[in-house]
């Protein structure tokens, strides 16, 4: 494809890499299966090139696409010629093949067609041309100005409706377009202005930074331009986009006014009406979709980058957990689930109550419980006090005294989507006679256990670590989310045994059907006993095997590499080094000194090279290890529960909660979180918060700033 060098040039890697990987993707093979089991027909590339290379690709497809409507419309106008043929053929840019289409592209009826309806493009011709036959028209013209009356309004009306056909000429020129364009690209100024009666409503405070706004376009930061399209949405400000004019003006005079005569005059006055009313209106729409284009991409980058994290954070992992979804009125709703996630009992208890204490202590040690999770919304605080209580009251029997074990740990967990499952058809299906509080503790429990599976039932956008995630394009960011789903658990496995139909839809190459045909499977037949059982399953064809099997994991198999990432494409390599050495796969697995004796350069083939030895080397040392860190117990300073406790210059452990391009919103205890500006990050110069912190990341802060009325924190990394 002749388009694949510029692929290589925009991703920065060889066009055989590009071709290679356009070849897989074709083949319906998925980005992780690509990236992780097929580095020698790569070159080794990684997701995100991969991802960069697929866009890329299906940009350029959609050119094709609109290569052949223009083509098409053309030429049953019967105005495409050979040489306009092969012009379109071989541009693969966008906005020239716009402007090469414009003037056959049907429109509206516009002046100019008016104009020539009433057959004034002859006159326009001559004028445009600035030469003697447009002069002599020009003098007729005047002519009929003198005689005043009918004539003078008809003379008057041909000069109007020649101006007119002039004007959309040069609104279509080419060169007139690049001209304006460039005068944006370098000088456009994004201005704003507040609505007349509308800066006094009290939606509009939140915009009160946007009233007046006056910035180059290309400097203006994303979130900004979000912000400001937000507001102007909703109808509190006006926005306009504008270059230079009198620059602008001055390169289309260079490129349409020829001679200083009356004709020269009529041209003028047609290319001023023409940047005015089509050029500037067109082009200023250009690049607002642009600009507007542009900052999507790097909110949802940004969103797509905090997901990845939240998404990684660490597992608890099977252990029996109490859960409170936290509240004042109602109280906190309180679940029990066993190590594997079931419900096993549900209550509602009271902050400041003793009986409610006392229910925690006795659920506590009934259950045997383990770890224990409270949301994060209100209440959190009092609610996180009371379990505290009970665990430190020696009134009654401790945990310790009953168990002769510790007691359980306390964690403080992100409620974010939580209500959003609650009511969701998942949620309905798992727990069909329990109601949204309940299913919402359970939310938020299971989290704790293991947040990469429960935030797979959850719509990502509703997760709530994005900024203006409903301000963006929403099929860019469904796309751009769904693809981190699925790095993310491909990254670190699933257990086929123990899975969800959720979590198993982002597996590579499975998606909803084939996830609940596993289950279906699974509840039928028992545990799945090896890998090769997969292929049992009702649909698992070979291709999706392939594309699968490598992250799936069957930990009880008599095959120890089912329980790894080799892939079984793989495993007779590995069993051949285990030959070698006259040993089983199982003590290659678990012994290092055999594993250094393995010469990898012996296994290199025509189709197996050297990346794909290192990854089964990797593999083979840590089987199944889980990638993500594990969980530390952690909590708020004791002393701090709302925002009338903090003082300047306080420093206060938190929880980084979300980060945008401006810095990262932090959660001290006091239910509203706290801005830690970018500037305020580290005391050298950084261009990106995520350089100094990661989502959820423990944090030391200063309180630097409180504005109780507005609610706001401004907080500081320096301390």
């Amino acid at each position: 494809m002749e388009y694949f060098g510029l692929i290589s040039a925009k991703v920065g890697v060889a066009t055989k890499q590009v071709a290679a990987t356009v070849a897989l993707l074709d083949e319906n093979a998925t980005i992780p299966f690509i990236a992780r089991y097929r580095k020698e027909k790569t070159g080794s590339l990684d997701e995100v090139q991969i991802a960069a290379i697929a866009d890329e690709y299906h940009r350029y497809l959609e050119i094709e696409d609109r290569k052949a409507t223009i083509l098409k419309t053309i030429e049953e106008q019967g105005k495409l010629t050979v040489e306009l043929k092969a012009r379109i053929e071989k541009s693969w840019d966008l906005t020239e093949l716009e402007d090469i289409y414009l003037p056959y592209k049907p429109h509206r009826k516009t002046r100019a067609d008016v104009a020539r309806e009433q057959g004034y493009e002859p006159l326009a011709e001559a004028i445009f041309a600035q030469k003697r036959e447009g002069d002599e028209a020009m003098r007729q013209i005047g002519e009929r100005l003198k005689a005043k009356g009918e004539e003078a309004k008809k003379a008057e009306e041909a000069l109007q409706g020649a101006r007119d056909i002039i004007a959309e000429w040069i609104s279509q020129d080419e060169q007139a377009r690049n001209g304006v364009r460039r005068e944006f690209t370098y000088s456009a100024i994004l201005t704003t202005k507040v609505i007349k009666g509308k800066e006094s409503e009290e939606d509009a405070q939140k915009y009160r930074d946007y009233f007046a706004v006056k910035e180059p376009l290309r400097r203006i930061s994303s979130h900004r331009l979000l912000a400001i399209r937000r507001a102007e949405a909703e109808g509190f400000i006006r926005v306009d986009i504008s270059p230079d004019s009198e620059k602008a003006l001055d390169k289309l005079a260079r490129l349409f006014l020829k001679t200083n005569s009356d004709t020269t005059y009529q041209v003028e006055l047609a290319m001023e009406d023409s940047y005015k009313r089509l050029l500037k209106p067109s082009i200023e729409t250009e690049f607002a979709a642009q600009s507007k284009e542009k900052a999507d991409e790097e909110a949802i980058r940004v969103f797509a980058q905090n997901l990845r994290q939240l998404l990684l954070e660490s597992p608890l992992g099977q252990k029996r957990v109490l859960a409170l979804d936290p509240g004042f009125r109602t109280g906190c709703k309180t679940v029990v689930l066993s190590a594997q996630g079931d419900l096993l009992h549900h209550t509602v208890v009271f902050v400041n109550n003793v009986a409610s204490t006392k229910t925690l202590q006795q659920l506590i040690a009934q259950y045997q419980i383990e770890a224990i999770a409270i949301g994060n919304g209100t209440a959190s605080r009092e609610c996180e006090q009371m379990v505290r209580i009970a665990l430190d009251n020696n009134s009654i029997p401790s945990y310790t005294t009953i168990h002769h074990t510790t007691p359980p740990q306390v964690f403080v967990v992100s409620e974010s989507g939580a209500s959003v499952y609650s009511a969701s058809k998942i949620a309905r299906e798992e727990f069909p006679d329990e109601d949204v509080t309940v299913r919402g503790a359970v939310s938020i429990g299971r989290r704790l256990m293991d947040p990469l599976a429960e935030l797979v039932k959850i719509d990502p956008k509703s997760i709530g670590v994005g900024q203006y995630q409903h301000d963006v394009n929403q099929t860019r960011l469904g796309e751009s989310l769904q693809q981190t789903v699925e790095s993310v658990v491909n990254h670190v496995g699933v257990d086929v045994n123990t899975a969800s139909k959720h979590i198993l839809t982002y597996v590579s190459g499975l998606g909803p059907a084939l996830a609940q045909n596993i289950v279906n499977y699974r509840s039928e037949n028992g545990a799945f006993a090896n890998r090769k059982a997969l292929l049992k399953v009702p649909k698992m064809g070979a291709k999706t095997y392939e594309q699968a099997a490598g992250f799936l994991r069957v930990t009880n198999s008599d095959n120890p590499l089912d329980n790894s990432a080799v892939h079984p494409e793989s495993y007779s390599i590995v069993e051949k080094m285990a030959k070698d050495l006259r040993c089983s796969v199982s003590d290659l697995m678990n012994n290092a000194t055999l594993r250094e004796k393995i010469d990898l350069q012996h296994y290199v083939s025509d189709t197996v090279g050297m990346p794909t030895l290192q990854d089964i080397m990797r593999e083979l040392e840590k089987p199944s290890r889980d990638p993500r860190e594990q969980l530390e117990e952690w909590h708020f300073d004791e002393s701090v529960h709302t925002i009338d406790d903090l003082q300047i210059g306080m420093v206060l452990p938190g929880i980084v909660t979300n980060i945008a391009n401006f810095g990262a919103f932090v959660d001290v205890g006091v239910h509203k979180d706290g801005l830690v500006h970018i500037s305020e990050m580290s005391n050298r110069r950084i261009n990106n918060p995520s350089e100094v912190v990661s989502l959820h990341q423990h944090v030391m802060v200063k309180v630097i700033d409180i504005d109780k009325q507005r609610g706001r924190i401004q907080l500081s990394l320096k301390v």
